[in-house]
């Protein structure tokens, strides 16, 4: 069974991606960073559908807790099929008032933890020959910019410059690089946004499932994905 460690999934679209891969076969590693309480509820769904249900817990912007983390688990269950970046954080504020913190945050989890979850991953996918996929999660912020979130659109849109990159150096080994740019999709991250409002700039005039982005999370893990990378594909139910 093929060992998909996806980050970010004890809740929301991370959740979503892990019991999707587990129906199709894969064996989800859930990856949480506090909640635990989630984490397990997320690994007793997986294990009913088939997967092993194992934990895994770091804080993504810890790159030494990161490393060592993923180091152990590749030790002790092997290496990873396919990895998907999904863990990240929004802490919105128009830029006059964006706080030194709130740039520093969100960058150091969303960006930084591209490079600190993926950095002890990839040789040993090179090194036994898999032929494997890495997915990271974008977002619409980070293709087209957003009002109140220049912080999030520069992680977001570096995790695109990033992926692209990383696909030109892994296409001859056969590992995939592709990003998801999400738009609004109906998770906890958009609590208290103007509902009504929102849909208006959405032509579907609806917000996107976290069953619909891991769907095409497990596409692109699929042996039929394997000439499609370095690309970035919306779902956004045609925002731009």
């Amino acid at each position: 069974m093929k060992r998909i460690l996806i980050t970010g999934s004890s809740r929301g679209i991370g959740k979503a991606i892990a019991l999707e891969a587990a129906r199709q076969g894969y064996d989800p590693v859930i990856h949480y960073c506090g909640n635990r309480a989630s984490a397990e509820a997320t690994a007793e769904a997986v294990k009913a559908l088939g997967g092993s249900g194992t934990l895994l817990q770091f804080d993504c912007a810890n790159r030494a807790q990161t490393r060592e983390a993923i180091e152990a688990d590749i030790a002790a269950n092997g290496c990873y099929y396919g990895v998907v970046c999904n863990a990240g954080i929004a802490d919105d504020n128009p830029f006059p008032v964006l706080e030194e913190e709130q740039w520093d945050r969100v960058l150091r989890t969303d960006l930084d933890g591209f490079y600190n979850v993926l950095k002890p991953i990839v040789m040993p996918m090179i090194s036994e020959r898999i032929r494997g996929r890495i997915i990271a999660l974008s977002s619409i912020s980070g293709v087209v910019g957003n009002r109140g979130q220049v912080n999030y659109s520069a992680a977001k849109a570096g995790i695109i410059g990033a992926s692209k990159a990383l696909a030109i150096e892994l296409a001859k080994r056969s590992i995939t690089v592709n990003c998801i740019a999400p738009g609004i999709i109906d998770t906890e991250m958009i609590q208290g946004l103007p509902v009504d409002e929102v849909k208006k700039a959405i032509p579907m005039r609806r917000f996107g499932k976290a069953e619909e982005v891991a769907a095409l999370a497990c596409f692109l893990l699929s042996e039929q994905a394997g000439y499609i990378t370095r690309q970035v594909i919306s779902i956004n139910g045609g925002m731009f």
